[in-house]
């Protein structure tokens, strides 16, 4: 038995995948996932948008969602990146996660169809009555064209098997509108680094963080005190990250995380094209925003 939907909560880490000579480090990945899970992370998605899925191979996506489960081996849950623009494929990579372990599936609205609020409801409701497992909307209106609505979520929130939602709309007021409208039990994820703060403040559950790649104890620290209503620990954590949450974003995620963690020697810090190296000026806000924090020296 699996963590159940309301079990899912905390710093979730949007895993990166490490590459080497072109393929997936699979030894680097699997560190990570170790140090994540000692350092406290309370969670792990592998294979969605940090975790470059887009340039994946059908064999790779697999494989890195088996690695996951099989490295957390139970210790914390595995929610999968699933998420395709056509219904069909996100269908079969969820059919894949459930296969081999995961808790949950992570499923995005589908990016570049630019579909209607009806043609999102079809696709979801689609993937949940095809696959038995808990299903996470994934709602980031910046990368997919398209931003779910309060009104379709909570359409969809009446299936049984949509627990919840990862929020990267960073408007605050979805919060507890999506509260309003589904109820508590609804499990809402930020999706948004900088604005977890307030995102919990409105009832969030948990962060799937970015920046817990690499910080990965102050961001299980932040989401304790968050959960825990100590909003003035929550705070000072906040302060310590915020120059961080900013530069890991300077350019296109991943490149700037994945160069973070090429600094405390996680991984490489190669992507994949369409992603190049990050600039020169990139690389100083970054190295300055570890160094803020505390995560790095010299």
């Amino acid at each position: 038995m699996g963590f159940l939907p309301h079990a899912i909560k905390g710093s979730i880490t949007a895993l990166i995948t490490p590459f080497r000579d072109g393929k997936v480090d699979e030894g680097a990945f699997e560190k990570l996932i170790e140090w994540q899970i000692a350092e406290g992370t309370n969670g792990l998605v592998p294979a969605g948008t940090t975790g470059e899925s887009p340039t994946l191979s059908h064999e790779e996506h697999r494989r890195v969602i088996s690695m996951a489960v099989r490295i957390a081996n139970g210790r914390v849950p595995v929610i999968a990146g699933t998420g395709s623009n056509a219904t069909q494929e996100a269908i079969s990579l969820t059919r894949h996660a459930k296969d081999t372990g995961a808790d949950a599936a992570l499923v995005v609205t589908p990016y570049y169809n630019r579909p209607s609020q009806e043609g999102l409801f079809g696709h979801f409701r689609a993937i949940a009555e095809a696959v038995d497992l808990p299903i996470f909307i994934y709602n980031i209106p910046a990368r997919s064209a398209v931003d779910m609505s309060v009104e379709t979520m909570a359409r969809l929130g009446k299936l049984p098997n949509i627990v919840g939602v990862k929020d990267a709309t960073a408007n605050l007021a979805r919060a507890s509108q999506q509260r309003a409208a589904i109820g508590r039990d609804f499990v809402q994820l930020s999706g948004e680094d900088a604005t977890a703060l307030g995102f919990m403040a409105h009832g969030g559950r948990g962060c799937i963080s970015v920046t817990s790649n690499i910080a990965p104890k102050l961001c299980s620290l932040f989401q304790d005190a968050c959960l825990t209503g100590d909003y003035g620990a929550a705070l000072a954590i906040q302060d310590a990250l915020m120059p961080l949450h900013d530069a890991l974003f300077c350019e296109a995620s991943p490149g700037p995380v994945k160069f973070a963690a090429s600094l405390l020697g996680l991984c490489e810090p190669t992507t994949r094209l369409p992603l190049a190296p990050i600039a020169e000026s990139s690389k100083t806000k970054v190295r300055a925003a570890l160094q803020h924090a505390g995560l790095l020296t010299g």
